[in-house]
């Protein structure tokens, strides 16, 4: 996986990788290759992942530095 790939393809790589572990006509070493791309491409969606929490939580934080999680966040549907 040397291309960087956006959470979605991450997601159906994996998928498919899963798919083809499940159909069980592969050689051992075959699997384990398999296996090992299965594994740097969950390491990079855990990545990508963790970036967005990060900016969510920067998007949430109060003027005053203070978290605000979900639930007390107003939209526009709660103002009607």
């Amino acid at each position: 996986m040397a291309k960087s790939t956006n959470l979605e393809e991450s997601f159906e790589q994996l998928d498919s990788l899963i798919d083809r572990l499940e159909n069980g006509n592969l050689t051992m070493n075959e699997a384990f290759k398999l296996y090992k791309e299965g594994v740097s491409l969950v390491k990079s969606c855990n990545a990508q992942l963790d970036k967005v929490e990060k900016q969510l939580v920067v998007l949430n934080a109060g003027a005053d530095g203070t978290f605000e999680s979900g639930d007390d966040i107003n939209t526009e549907e709660d103002d009607k």
